[in-house]
Formats: C-alpha cells, structure tokens, sequence
C-alpha cells in the first residue's frame, strides 16, 4: 500500500508540472500572437504610408 502511495504522489507531482507547462506555453502562444499581430500592423501603415525607415 505505500508503494501504492508513492507511485500516485510521483503521478500527480508529473501530472501537476505537465499542467503548469501546458498553461504557461498557452499563454506565451497568445502573447506571440499579439505581437505578431502589432507587428503586422505596423508594417502594413508603413507600407501605405511610403515612410521609409
């Protein structure tokens, strides 16, 4: 039964990590998304507007 025990606690401590990871990479996938976005903005009026940098 404490072998039992382990295992489970080893399980949830992984499971726990995995989850952490998963919503730290889905919100760093949104923030690249915004920049990319910006990015895509500015240049898009530097392009209509003929500035040239």
């Amino acid at each position: 039964m404490n072998i039992l025990g382990i295992i489970i606690a080893i399980i949830a401590i992984v499971l726990l990590f995995t989850g952490g990871f998963v919503q730290s990479l889905n919100f760093l996938l949104w923030v690249g998304i915004v920049l990319l976005v910006i990015a895509a903005i500015v240049f898009l009026l530097r392009f209509i507007s003929g500035r040239r940098v």
